[in-house]
Protein backbone atom coordinates (compact mmCIF):
# COMPACT_ATOMS: atom_id res chain seq x y z
CA UNK A 1 0.00 0.00 0.00
CA UNK A 2 1.18 3.30 -0.97
CA UNK A 3 2.05 5.95 1.95
CA UNK A 4 -0.18 9.24 2.24
CA UNK A 5 2.36 11.65 1.75
CA UNK A 6 1.63 15.79 1.81
CA UNK A 7 3.56 18.57 -0.10
CA UNK A 8 3.57 21.81 0.76
CA UNK A 9 5.01 23.80 -1.72
CA UNK A 10 6.20 27.06 -0.03
CA UNK A 11 6.39 29.64 -3.65
CA UNK A 12 4.15 32.25 -3.77
CA UNK A 13 5.17 32.12 -7.56
CA UNK A 14 2.07 30.83 -9.75
CA UNK A 15 4.69 29.59 -12.32
CA UNK A 16 6.95 28.14 -9.01
CA UNK A 17 9.76 26.26 -10.11
CA UNK A 18 9.10 24.48 -6.45
CA UNK A 19 5.82 23.13 -7.78
CA UNK A 20 7.61 21.97 -10.80
CA UNK A 21 10.77 19.94 -8.88
CA UNK A 22 7.86 18.29 -6.87
CA UNK A 23 6.18 17.17 -10.57
CA UNK A 24 9.14 15.21 -10.62
CA UNK A 25 9.07 14.42 -7.57
CA UNK A 26 5.60 13.13 -7.94
CA UNK A 27 6.69 10.79 -11.05
CA UNK A 28 9.91 9.46 -9.04
CA UNK A 29 7.96 8.50 -6.60
CA UNK A 30 4.55 7.10 -7.94
CA UNK A 31 4.88 3.36 -7.12
CA UNK A 32 5.98 4.23 -3.21
CA UNK A 33 3.57 7.13 -2.60
CA UNK A 34 0.25 8.55 -2.94
CA UNK A 35 1.09 12.40 -3.12
CA UNK A 36 -1.49 15.73 -1.98
CA UNK A 37 -0.07 18.70 -3.04
CA UNK A 38 -1.05 21.97 -1.43
CA UNK A 39 0.02 24.98 -2.91
CA UNK A 40 -2.10 27.69 -1.46
CA UNK A 41 -0.64 28.66 1.95
CA UNK A 42 -1.74 32.89 0.88
CA UNK A 43 -5.23 31.42 2.24
CA UNK A 44 -3.95 30.50 5.71
CA UNK A 45 -4.89 33.59 8.10
CA UNK A 46 -2.10 35.73 9.40
CA UNK A 47 -0.38 33.98 12.88
CA UNK A 48 -2.40 35.04 16.03
CA UNK A 49 -1.94 33.08 19.25
CA UNK A 50 -4.65 34.40 20.63
CA UNK A 51 -6.45 31.86 18.86
CA UNK A 52 -4.70 28.97 18.62
CA UNK A 53 -7.73 27.73 21.24
CA UNK A 54 -10.18 27.60 18.67
CA UNK A 55 -7.83 27.67 15.16
CA UNK A 56 -9.29 28.96 12.23
CA UNK A 57 -10.89 26.21 9.60
CA UNK A 58 -8.14 26.91 7.04
CA UNK A 59 -5.91 26.31 9.47
CA UNK A 60 -7.94 23.12 11.26
CA UNK A 61 -8.22 21.05 7.73
CA UNK A 62 -4.32 21.68 7.03
CA UNK A 63 -3.38 20.54 10.20
CA UNK A 64 -5.76 17.37 9.70
CA UNK A 65 -4.13 17.17 6.45
CA UNK A 66 -0.54 17.33 8.17
CA UNK A 67 -1.67 14.81 10.74
CA UNK A 68 -3.19 12.45 8.11
CA UNK A 69 -0.22 11.70 6.16
CA UNK A 70 2.67 9.44 6.83
CA UNK A 71 4.66 11.89 5.65
CA UNK A 72 5.46 15.19 4.35
CA UNK A 73 7.79 17.07 2.26
CA UNK A 74 8.29 20.40 2.41
CA UNK A 75 9.91 22.44 -1.35
CA UNK A 76 10.45 26.04 -0.74
CA UNK A 77 12.97 28.53 -2.10
CA UNK A 78 14.55 31.05 0.08
CA UNK A 79 13.39 34.92 0.21
CA UNK A 80 15.75 37.22 1.24
CA UNK A 81 18.01 34.76 3.02
CA UNK A 82 14.99 33.03 4.79
CA UNK A 83 11.99 30.50 4.45
CA UNK A 84 9.34 32.71 2.81
CA UNK A 85 6.32 34.40 5.23
CA UNK A 86 3.71 32.42 3.80
CA UNK A 87 5.57 28.77 4.52
CA UNK A 88 6.45 31.01 8.15
CA UNK A 89 3.18 31.35 9.05
CA UNK A 90 1.87 27.70 8.92
CA UNK A 91 4.61 26.75 10.97
CA UNK A 92 4.03 29.24 13.96
CA UNK A 93 0.05 27.99 13.63
CA UNK A 94 1.64 24.29 14.21
CA UNK A 95 3.91 25.45 17.08
CA UNK A 96 1.31 24.86 19.69
CA UNK A 97 0.28 21.39 18.35
CA UNK A 98 2.31 18.22 17.94
CA UNK A 99 1.53 17.68 14.21
CA UNK A 100 5.06 17.32 13.44
CA UNK A 101 6.28 15.39 16.72
CA UNK A 102 7.90 12.04 14.70
CA UNK A 103 6.82 13.02 11.31
CA UNK A 104 8.86 12.13 8.91
CA UNK A 105 9.97 15.17 6.96
CA UNK A 106 11.23 15.25 3.98
CA UNK A 107 12.67 19.09 3.28
CA UNK A 108 13.73 20.13 -0.28
CA UNK A 109 14.89 24.02 -0.67
CA UNK A 110 15.48 24.95 -4.35
CA UNK A 111 16.04 28.81 -4.85
CA UNK A 112 19.25 31.08 -6.47
CA UNK A 113 21.00 30.03 -3.31
CA UNK A 114 19.04 28.52 -0.83
CA UNK A 115 22.06 27.18 2.14
CA UNK A 116 20.29 29.84 4.80
CA UNK A 117 16.75 29.36 4.18
CA UNK A 118 16.90 25.81 4.45
CA UNK A 119 19.38 26.11 7.29
CA UNK A 120 16.53 28.21 8.88
CA UNK A 121 13.12 25.27 8.00
CA UNK A 122 15.38 22.99 9.50
CA UNK A 123 15.89 24.45 12.60
CA UNK A 124 12.27 24.83 12.55
CA UNK A 125 11.10 21.91 11.81
CA UNK A 126 13.29 20.09 14.63
CA UNK A 127 11.77 22.78 17.01
CA UNK A 128 8.48 21.27 15.99
CA UNK A 129 10.27 17.43 16.50
CA UNK A 130 9.84 16.36 12.99
CA UNK A 131 11.57 13.27 11.92
CA UNK A 132 14.82 14.25 9.59
CA UNK A 133 17.26 12.68 8.13
CA UNK A 134 20.21 14.01 6.00
CA UNK A 135 19.20 11.55 3.08
CA UNK A 136 15.82 13.77 2.86
CA UNK A 137 17.26 16.90 2.72
CA UNK A 138 18.23 18.73 -0.82
CA UNK A 139 19.77 22.01 -1.36
CA UNK A 140 19.47 23.38 -5.47
CA UNK A 141 21.10 26.24 -6.46
CA UNK A 142 19.99 28.42 -9.32
CA UNK A 143 16.79 26.21 -9.76
CA UNK A 144 15.19 28.60 -12.92
CA UNK A 145 17.92 27.60 -14.67
CA UNK A 146 17.45 23.62 -14.67
CA UNK A 147 14.78 22.99 -16.47
CA UNK A 148 13.81 23.31 -20.53
CA UNK A 149 11.53 25.58 -22.26
CA UNK A 150 8.45 22.95 -21.79
CA UNK A 151 9.19 23.21 -17.29
CA UNK A 152 10.67 19.96 -17.47
CA UNK A 153 13.50 18.91 -15.36
CA UNK A 154 17.16 19.12 -17.36
CA UNK A 155 19.87 19.06 -15.21
CA UNK A 156 21.05 15.34 -15.15
CA UNK A 157 22.83 16.19 -11.65
CA UNK A 158 20.11 17.99 -10.44
CA UNK A 159 17.63 14.79 -11.53
CA UNK A 160 20.45 12.84 -9.96
CA UNK A 161 20.00 13.92 -6.69
CA UNK A 162 16.01 14.31 -6.90
CA UNK A 163 16.42 10.44 -7.18
CA UNK A 164 18.41 10.20 -3.80
CA UNK A 165 16.16 12.73 -1.79
CA UNK A 166 13.46 10.23 -2.95
CA UNK A 167 15.16 7.36 -2.11
CA UNK A 168 15.98 8.88 1.26
CA UNK A 169 12.49 10.23 1.98
CA UNK A 170 11.24 6.60 1.35
CA UNK A 171 13.95 5.41 3.89
CA UNK A 172 12.41 7.04 6.89
CA UNK A 173 8.79 6.66 5.41
CA UNK A 174 8.93 3.30 5.68
CA UNK A 175 11.56 2.52 8.37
Amino acid sequence: MKAKILVIIGSASKESSNAKLMEEFAELSADDFQLTVFTKLGLLPHFDPSLTEDLPVAVTNLITCIEAAQGVVICSPEYIFSIPARLKNLLEWCVATTVFLDKPVGLVTASADGQQGHAQLKLIMKTLGACLAEEAELVINGIKGRFDGEGRLSDKQVRAELVDFTAGFKKIVYD
